[in-house]
């Protein structure tokens, strides 16, 4: 009996312990997001876009007119933490790559967007290209602006 309820203990720690292994996130587009929502729901993706931090508007959009144009059906809501509200204007109307949890279900303030990015664990500032140096990758500087919570 004492075997059993040992393993029996073993599985229910197994199945409530989540791993300790950190999950990479998927580097998708806006538009894999947008178009295939349930695809991605509840997984943790990379993505780059056109930030506006404002109240009930905090968003990540496909390009800067989808936000100039208030098309909040090409944008996603953000559900930013208080460490890039602290640094707001660092990211405000800007382009950021930022990594967080996809939530197709929740659209933001009165619906207006095509799901939302939760739990954001990095968000950075996405250098253009004009300002890169010569023989760069595409990826942004460590001097960009940029919260982690790792």
């Amino acid at each position: 009996m004492n075997t059993h309820a040992a393993l029996l203990l073993l599985l229910l720690l197994c199945w409530f312990v989540q791993p300790a292994v950190a999950v990479e996130p998927l580097e998708v587009s806006l538009v894999q997001l947008i178009a295939n929502p349930k695809d991605y729901d509840g997984k943790i993706v990379q993505v780059v876009g056109f930030v506006n931090l404002e109240f009930e508007g905090n968003a990540i959009y496909l390009h800067q007119d989808d936000y100039k144009h208030a098309i909040g059906k090409n944008g996603l809501w953000l559900d930013i933490t208080d460490d890039i509200r602290k640094k707001q204007a660092d990211f405000d109307q800007k382009y950021v790559l930022l990594v967080g949890t996809f939530n197709a279900k929740r659209t933001g303030h009165m619906g207006l967007f095509s799901g939302c990015i939760e739990k954001i664990s990095h968000f950075q500032v996405w250098i253009e290209m004009t300002k890169m140096p010569a023989n760069k990758s595409l990826q942004p500087t460590a001097t960009a602006p940029s919260v982690s919570t790792n």
